[in-house]
């Protein structure tokens, strides 16, 4: 217990950490940005200055520091107006943008949001603007958290999904293990069980007292082999799944409540699905239980079993309390109950019989509330 909750703290403090080293990162970036943004804005101030020397220049004039100081604007992208935004010249843009003018027109909008323009006083009553957009590299810069979040996010879901598969293998683990254990409990006394039923044959016993015992002993030989091959690759046959399904559906009528109204509708020919009779059975037997739960006892439960061209499916009606719609994938999840009693893993390992071994598909085909629910199987056919 110890130990867990060490690990537990362990967990949230990396998680924490983590999440201000984010932060940490983001804020820096934000700052670098800043910087690169001020610094820019001075080098077009200081731009704006040589080209306002320039204009204003005469023979006294030393001409070469602005000179130099416009020549070395190489990356900074700008457009020069008059004071009406009338665009006069343009610098460092893309030759497909100013070839053409209503791109060009348009890229001055953009980037008239993108940072206040420069005046630049020629003389008393004659001024012009400079509009200038960030360089690639305050660009690159600017995306830059975008991208470390989405690789943050991406490393995130590859934690979780390597976290939840290896939960679900130590899961699978337990399970198989608890599996096989209870097989290997019930068979010592099942096998007792056989030798008095054969010596209860020789007592002359009434013939059908020994039929029922018979029958539950062979009913635990059948739960005895559903647990053993769970945590293994179960055999698969290639069986009538109705004739499969309706032994089942008999054998689960003949020991439920007179008030639970079955009813089974199949088609009249065998169809065959690549199944394991025992893994089928269970499947059966966990849906039409937890339909009678939740019919608590009374109600009418209808067994469909319907051929499409290369699917077989099989639905389960019953006309108990419901499921809410936001529970639907739930109800599969392991630990997932919503009875006082039980541990949550019927539904799980029906699940985990129908897609993984028998290839299948099952889902809450329908629900409403008070009313019933409807749970559906799909299997491939075979061809015999």
């Amino acid at each position: 217990m110890q130990f867990s909750e060490r690990r537990n703290i362990t967990r949230w403090f990396i998680i924490i950490a983590s999440f201000f080293i984010v932060i940490l990162i983001l804020w820096n970036t934000y700052n670098f940005f800043q910087i690169f943004k001020t610094e820019e804005r001075a080098k077009m101030e200081f731009w704006a200055t040589a080209q306002k020397t320039l204009a204003n220049a005469n023979e006294n004039t030393d001409i070469e520091l602005p000179f130099q100081i416009i020549s070395n604007n190489t990356s900074i992208p700008m457009i020069v107006t008059d004071s009406n935004e009338k665009i006069i010249s343009h610098n460092n843009i893309a030759e497909t943008i100013t070839k053409d003018s209503i791109a060009l027109k348009n890229y001055f909008n953009s980037i008239k949001n993108d940072n206040q323009p420069i005046k630049m006083e020629l003389s008393n009553k004659n001024y012009q603007l400079v509009y200038y957009g960030n360089s690639p590299l305050l660009n690159k810069l600017k995306y830059y958290p975008v991208a470390l979040l989405l690789i943050i996010i991406l490393f995130g879901a590859v934690v979780y999904n390597f976290y939840k598969a290896t939960k679900m293998a130590t899961q699978n683990k337990l399970w198989a293990g608890m599996a096989k254990e209870t097989a290997h409990q019930i068979g010592t006394p099942l096998s007792s069980l056989i030798g008095w039923l054969e010596i209860l044959k020789l007592e002359n016993i009434e013939e059908s007292t020994v039929t029922e015992i018979e029958k539950d002993i062979n009913r635990l030989q059948t739960i005895t082999d559903r647990f053993s091959k769970i945590g293994s690759e179960p055999a698969l046959e290639n069986r009538n799944i109705i004739e499969d399904t309706k032994h089942t559906v008999d054998y689960l009528q003949s020991r439920v409540s007179k008030q639970v109204v079955f009813s089974f509708s199949a088609p009249d020919h065998p169809v065959f699905v690549a199944i394991n009779p025992a893994l089928h059975s269970w499947t059966i037997e966990n849906l039409v239980k937890n339909a009678i739960d939740a019919m608590k006892g009374k109600g009418h439960l209808d067994i469909n079993i319907a051929e499409l061209e290369n699917v077989v499916k099989i639905k389960i009606t019953d006309t108990g309390k419901g499921i809410p719609k936001n529970q639907f994938s739930k109800v599969f999840e392991p630990g997932f109950t919503t009875k006082k009693r039980g541990w949550g893993l019927g539904l799980s390992l029906t699940k985990r019989i129908v897609q993984e071994y028998h290839k299948g598909r099952i889902k809450v085909a329908h629900s409403e509330i008070g009313k019933g629910t409807t749970m559906q199987m799909s299997f491939k056919k075979t061809m015999i």
